[in-house]
């Protein structure tokens, strides 16, 4: 019995060395592949692909939210599909063809709520995290008969979420509390066309960026009453209008210390402006007209990617010494980048090459690449802790 006893025990011990370890949702994330419907759950410390979640719609301006727990993804599709996706299981587990045209979403701060902002038919619908189910719905109605696109959708702290109307030049601020009274405080006339905003990390500014004129719109939204303002007027396109080949995702301006990091609207330009005053203290020449201008979460450097012809590269900023360090090339059509959690490694997806590159950010050297159908957007967990993401 003692050997049958110690034997049963070896096998035991030698299955738990063996078995693989559980995941942590942490150290998740989803990279979108916009031309067949489908997401790649990918880990982030192993840099490794772990399987797929396919059936997902039309995801060629897609985007996601987490679940305060990372377990959840909450994708919005370009079709209208806002589908709830368990990334540990990798299962579809809700899926719900909300509108007709849809370019993202947030999420409550306490994760009970999910908002989708929509092109078509105009507004903003919130669900239920759970089941999906409809709790809310506000048309963008802003004239008898006349609904708005909706741009710039953020979460803010309780039920609330702010969103900028591209097609009424206003700002509206929903508070969902009472889902079936929803209260919705308007600030018209804040500048032409607002066609994407964020929040600053502390919850404190809303900035809208105009395409209609030069400038952006900013909301305090501490202040006792809150209010529009304009600033950075004359910033961006200049004393002539310039063409725009891809629209800057102001999702992606750069935060970092007591200054923010913008693209200048179709220009060859990054500007630096004060969050005290609001104010710009400097600007730097870049490569092309940049989409995207983020911050490595501890704010030493900023990467910037571009619009065409310029979209193979992206050029790496150190924020101290203002200069440009690095040029890279990961791949044509670098069209998302992602940092790790504490930012020791960036990943950058190339859809034309059909590629995530994944660099070190201090050594600026390739760790891996994986090979990925048309990759576009990249998501990780960490985001769910995150305002505005």
């Amino acid at each position: 019995m003692r050997l049958i006893l110690s034997f049963a025990i070896s096998l035991l011990l030698t299955a738990c060395a063996t078995a693989p370890a559980p995941t942590g949702s942490g150290d998740l994330g989803v990279v979108i592949e916009r031309a067949n419907g489908t997401v790649a759950v990918v880990n982030t410390s192993s840099q490794t692909i772990l399987g797929e979640i396919n059936r997902l719609g039309d995801l060629s301006h897609a985007s996601v939210v987490f679940s305060r727990d990372q377990a959840h993804a909450y994708v919005f599709g370009r079709d209208g599909g806002l589908t709830k996706v368990n990334i540990l299981t990798r299962q579809i587990e809700a899926r719900n063809m909300q509108a007709g045209n849809s370019i993202g979403g947030a999420i409550s701060q306490d994760g009970k709520l999910v908002a989708a902002q929509n092109y078509e038919p105009g507004g903003v619908k919130v669900f239920d995290a759970q089941t999906l189910a409809l709790v809310a719905d506000i048309p963008a109605e802003y004239a008898p008969g006349k609904r708005s696109r909706v741009v710039g959708l953020a979460d803010l702290p309780g039920h609330r979420f702010i969103f900028s109307l591209f097609d009424a030049d206003e700002i509206w601020l929903a508070d969902v509390s009472d889902a079936k009274l929803p209260k919705v405080q308007k600030f018209p006339q804040i500048g032409h066309q607002p066609y994407d905003a964020l929040v600053t990390p502390d919850g404190r500014y809303y900035i809208a960026g105009l395409f209609g004129e030069d400038g952006l719109a900013l909301i305090d939204l501490w202040a006792p009453k809150p209010e529009a303002r304009r600033i950075l007027q004359g910033y961006g396109k200049g004393q002539q209008a310039l063409p725009v080949y891809k629209m800057p995702h102001l999702r992606g301006w750069a935060v970092a210390g007591r200054q923010a990091w913008l693209p200048a609207i179709g220009r060859h330009e990054v500007l630096i402006v004060d969050t005290d005053t609001w104010q710009e203290v400097g600007r730097i020449p870049v490569a092309g007209q940049p989409v995207f201008v983020m911050a490595r979460p501890d704010g030493r450097q900023v990467w910037v990617n571009f619009a065409v012809p310029d979209y193979h590269r992206v050029q790496v900023i150190d924020t101290q010494s203002r200069q440009i360090v690095r040029t890279l090339e990961p791949g044509k059509a670098v069209l998302h980048m992602e940092f790790t959690p504490r930012g020791e490694a960036v990943w950058i997806s190339s859809r034309d090459a059909n590629l995530v590159s994944i660099i070190d950010t201090e050594s600026l050297q390739t760790l891996g690449t994986l090979s990925l159908p048309s990759p576009s957007g990249i998501f990780f967990t960490s985001r769910a802790a995150r305002m505005g993401f």
